[in-house]
């Protein structure tokens, strides 16, 4: 095994935490922090990564579920965080972070994009309910990797980069029909398929069929809905779609919503 191949882990995706390491073997990043200190420490360490080896958490937006272990990461640990102002504002206002960022936030506007060793990460906006809202498009050695969750449509940068990526983290939070039918109050219905809510099933599947190119080999799904969801289902819907124009990608595959995935590595030439 290649100490310099990419590497993926999700350690939770959906309302009750999301967290996702992007990396070597040697160094990586984290993208969130919603999940608990501990689960971050014992999911890394499965894999023989440790906190010293996390250069640094970039944050999708402030909704407790992507950042209630932020603080503790960033300033015990010292990793530096990158966030928007307006994020990392939201961040300290929120009850459920107990410590503040003071000594470990980095502004990292929307639109901009920072090198860290062999890695270049860029910001992108998506449409959310949040203080403020970001997707990621990281760059390693020519190979691309796009997280693209929480938002309620795909805006044209959003489908732009993913034009770019040779691996996708995108949303699919919710089966329309369950939704419509499910135990959720009106308003919140309203909500989670509002423009600044999250994307369904049906609305990924779409999206993905009518935009697929050649170089897009793994999806993973992400943000599935506990009450409005299931993997079954999600994977059905975007693979039908895909399916009925002749498309089968390498890889499609829900992510766990609470359990540690395994660790997918993808060989990437010097």
């Amino acid at each position: 095994m290649n100490t310099t191949d990419l590497r993926f882990l999700s350690m939770g995706s959906g309302s009750s935490g999301n967290c996702y390491y992007i990396g070597t073997g040697e160094y990586g990043f984290l993208i969130d922090a919603g999940v608990g200190i501990r689960s971050v420490k014992r999911g890394l360490k499965e894999h023989n990564i440790s906190l010293e080896q996390i250069w640094g958490i970039f944050i999708t937006h402030d909704h407790t579920d992507h950042i209630c272990s932020v603080g503790v990461l960033g300033e015990k640990y010292h990793i530096p965080v990158y966030a928007t102002k307006e994020i990392h504002e939201g961040i300290n206002r929120n009850y459920r972070v107990t410590e503040k960022l003071y000594s470990c936030h980095k502004y990292f506007k929307k639109g901009e994009h920072i090198a860290i060793r062999d890695f270049v990460i860029q910001s992108f906006p998506v449409s959310h309910d949040a203080t403020d809202n970001m997707g990621y498009s990281i760059t390693y050695k020519g190979k691309t990797f796009v997280i693209a969750t929480d938002l309620g449509y795909i805006g044209k940068e959003v489908a732009d980069h993913i034009a770019k990526a040779n691996y996708l983290v995108i949303e699919a939070n919710y089966d329309e029909t369950m939704l419509k039918n499910g135990p959720y109050p009106y308003p919140l219905k309203q909500r989670v398929r509002s423009y600044t809510g999250h994307l369904s099933n049906e609305h990924t599947a779409r999206f993905l069929a009518d935009n697929w190119h050649d170089k897009l080999t793994h999806i993973f799904l992400c943000h599935l809905s506990q009450e409005n969801n299931t993997p079954e289902i999600a994977f059905n819907t975007v693979n039908d779609a895909l399916a009925e124009k002749g498309i089968t990608p390498e890889l499609l595959h829900p992510l766990e919503r609470m359990t540690l995935s395994e660790l997918y590595i993808f060989s990437v030439e010097d």
